[in-house]
């Protein structure tokens, strides 16, 4: 099959194009035949890398496989006409299972066909029942916030909540990357079943293995009984690992092998267990840089990001600041059965132009120390505002002008 058969347009294509497909044999077919007509062109290998690919630049023409392992075809298709109309989506559908290096793309006949019905389904705007399907959808539960950058974290996660696929979640320390997989959690038919989560880097590394897949009783000295695992414990739910990239080495095989097989034997006996589990793990690192720099296991990246779901900084969602301070002021005022205080309009601005090193978490401390500070009845004010990393980093004057009188 060569796309010059299928999509006789391709020589009029001036933009650049994605290839979205789990195979990197099937990627490299389909960059094969389109010989250089397309630049530039990038790869993702599922639906949802794809979309974050459209969100982050201007292509004219997707080639999905219809086999991406993480989202629906019919619902992904139906977002891109409706989000970015500009683009023109190729469905190819492989020979073989899509996770297989054999499969390749399908006859021209069938690719022709897929085209055409992908060319003939109507719009968005012409089908008012495909925009009830997919509305601007509200912040995930106990998360605030409506900037742009939020609403595609929470469209995405809604997404992907009811199915089984591993997620992984970026972003940086204080971000809300927990509240994220308590939220998926939440979402998906295993919310009446455990959610247990692990922080890595908090366990001894000698501990690894025991905590997660338990032990039986004489397994090692001091096991003067049995215990149950953390990853056993969430049998039916959702398992939530912060900060995987701090697994060691040697546990990071274990981890993989219990992902393709879904099974566990705990320490000091033979006994092999299987476990229904959903996995979502969480970094502040780049994961993928480790693992290219043989850091981080890269069979076990590439198991772990299925779905990969990308949280900003505070920094680049200023306008979520005033309502999360808010957020933070009611919620102390409810647990001390106070009246709670306004911020008042240089506060404000103050919070608006800090750096926020410390993301969200931060935010929730400096609102929390201002609520005790201040008066019954009183407003929170500037002096009340105290920040851990530094007094005020402002933002260049273009971006952010009002900030430029609170430098001293």
């Amino acid at each position: 099959m060569t796309l010059m058969t299928t999509f006789p347009s391709m020589t009029r294509v001036a933009g650049g194009a994605l290839i979205a497909s789990a195979s990197s044999a099937f990627r490299d077919q389909v960059l094969h035949n389109l010989n250089g007509r397309c630049r530039p062109v990038q790869q993702a290998l599922g639906g949802a890398e794809a979309l974050s690919k459209l969100e982050k630049g201007d292509w004219q023409v997707l080639f999905l496989d219809r086999r991406v392992p993480d989202l629906d075809t019919d619902e992904l298709i139906a977002i891109i006409q409706r989000r970015f109309p500009g683009t023109q989506v190729v469905l190819l559908d492989s020979d073989a299972d899509a996770a297989s290096e054999n499969s390749t793309p399908s006859s021209s006949m069938e690719t022709t066909s897929s085209l055409r019905s992908v060319e003939q389904e109507s719009t968005p705007e012409e089908n008012p029942q495909m925009i009830e399907r997919f509305p601007e959808f509200e912040p995930l539960p106990g998360m605030i916030g409506r900037s742009e950058s939020m609403r595609r974290v929470y469209r995405m996660a809604r997404l992907v909540a009811p199915r089984t696929t591993t997620v992984l979640i970026a972003g940086p320390t204080g971000s809300g990357k927990e509240l994220v997989a308590r939220a998926l959690h939440s979402l998906s038919p295993r919310a009446a079943k455990p959610f247990v989560a692990v922080n890595c880097a908090a366990i001894p590394e000698a501990l690894v293995e025991s905590e997660l897949f338990g032990y039986s009783r004489g397994a090692f000295t001091g096991a003067v009984q049995s215990q149950l695992g953390r990853i056993p414990a969430a049998h039916g739910g959702t398992l939530f690992l912060d900060e995987v990239s701090e697994l060691p080495l040697g546990m990071q095989a274990k981890l993989l092998r219990f992902l393709e097989q879904k099974e566990v034997q705990r320490l000091g006996t033979a006994e092999v267990t299987r476990v229904d589990v959903r996995v979502i793990a969480a970094s502040n690192v780049d994961l993928a840089g480790r693992a290219g720099r043989r850091e981080f296991r890269e069979d076990l990246f590439y198991r772990l990001s299925a779905f990969p779901l990308e949280l900003p900084p505070l920094t680049e969602r200023r306008g979520d600041i005033i309502p999360l301070a808010e957020h933070f002021l009611e919620c102390m005022a409810a647990a001390t059965n106070s009246e709670c205080p306004r911020l008042s309009g240089e506060a404000a601005q103050r919070l608006e132009c800090h750096a926020w090193k410390g993301n969200v978490r931060e935010l929730q401390h400096v609102m929390e120390r201002a609520s005790i500070l201040i008066e019954k009845g009183d407003t929170v004010r500037p002096e009340h505002l105290y920040f851990p990393f530094e007094l005020c980093s402002l933002q260049p004057a273009s971006r952010n002008p009002s900030c430029a009188g609170l430098a001293s």
